[in-house]
């Protein structure tokens, strides 16, 4: 196995990939937002739950982001493309370029309905290869027949990436996946197991056709190597009795954490955006889910306080990037045309 994510144990370890040259990139930030339903996160997953009221409050986030220059990918779905009281918008702004549509499939709302409910299924990458690739089919067309654009952005729902996705992504004209999510591990439900791998953007396959973006994450603190193993055990059924999570963070020895206002103060944040420019990194992919700019839209944003915090996070974070570290807001599309003419080989596993 190749030393570029040599522990890895997502999809991705499975294929040949070529790490992206990043040394020249300024450090550029492309804003993920998960556009989707409103549904019952705690739930069971049901076909009817497509409700997209919470679309109404779209603007609150287009708002933040042109305040803060960013012009953001919205990764939608079926019951966002197919409904044009939740697309009509996200039309206006991607024809006047103000923003950039991709897809993100939940497969349990995303015809052809074929599968058979349950957390299994959820991931879409644990689909049967063409039942997978039906879908994105026909979520790409849907996209381009309402929104007006072919989408070349994708995020698979639950960051479900599977073996069988990146040839169906390829094949379908899509150039920038945003699935892959270190340092989460979501095996435990059947999903990709995340916490080896890598941040740094990867040419996924030969050439350089799609390029793999990961949602910037990671473990911080002092524990450094043992971080995955430490967490993972804090994280057991024993070490949550003795909230063992709770202790490791304050203590500074690991937090797990993820690039969103979505559960994360600025401070976080800021430790983690530190961490990785330590580490080299280039390209920070900092992700939202469009519900969020909606009171009661997630449990990110359950009240009117915790919407405004959620908010005010996004936009210290902005003004830290972009001021005092001097970043660049990027698009997916654009990211990939920059990275396009610099690569280097890493050999395959």
């Amino acid at each position: 196995m190749s030393a570029f994510g040599a522990r890895d144990r997502s999809p991705f370890a499975w294929r040949q990939r070529t790490a992206a040259d990043v040394s020249e990139l300024p450090l550029s930030v492309v804003t993920v937002v998960s556009t989707e339903e409103e549904f019952d996160w705690n739930g069971p997953f049901r076909r009817d739950a497509v409700s997209t009221e919470a679309m109404a409050s779209i603007g609150v986030g287009q708002a933040l982001f042109e305040r803060c220059g960013v012009r953001p990918v919205y990764v939608i779905d079926f019951p966002i493309a197919s409904q044009e009281r939740a697309w009509r918008r996200l039309r206006e702004w991607a024809q006047a370029e103000r923003c950039e549509i991709g897809a993100h499939l939940h497969p349990w709302v995303s015809p052809p309905l074929e599968e058979t409910l349950g957390t299994h299924a959820s991931f879409p990458g644990n689909l049967d290869a063409r039942l997978e690739r039906a879908k994105l089919q026909h979520l790409a067309e849907t996209i381009e027949r309402n929104v007006g654009v072919r989408p070349r952005c994708y995020q698979a729902g639950r960051y479900g990436f599977g073996p069988n996705t990146a040839e169906s992504l390829r094949a379908l004209g899509f150039c920038v996946d945003f699935s892959a999510a270190p340092p989460f591990d979501y095996s435990r439900d059947g999903g990709p197991d995340y916490s080896h791998t890598p941040t740094q953007p990867a040419w996924i396959g030969e050439g350089r056709a799609l390029l793999s973006a990961p949602v910037s994450g990671a473990f911080v603190g002092r524990a450094g190597e043992s971080a995955a193993r430490l967490y993972s055990l804090a994280g057991s059924r024993f070490g949550t009795a003795l909230k063992l999570p709770g202790l490791l963070a304050r203590t500074g020895m690991v937090e797990r954490i993820r690039l969103s206002a979505e559960g994360h103060s600025f401070p976080e944040l800021l430790r983690l955006t530190q961490a990785l420019i330590a580490r080299g990194e280039r390209v920070l992919v900092f992700s939202l889910h469009s519900p969020s700019f909606h009171v009661g839209g997630t449990p990110y944003a359950a009240d009117a306080a915790a919407h405004r915090r959620l908010l005010a996070t996004c936009e210290e974070f902005y003004e830290h990037l972009f001021g005092e570290l001097g970043a660049v807001s990027m698009t997916g599309t654009e990211l990939y045309e920059s990275l396009r003419s610099r690569s280097r080989t890493v050999a395959a596993p």
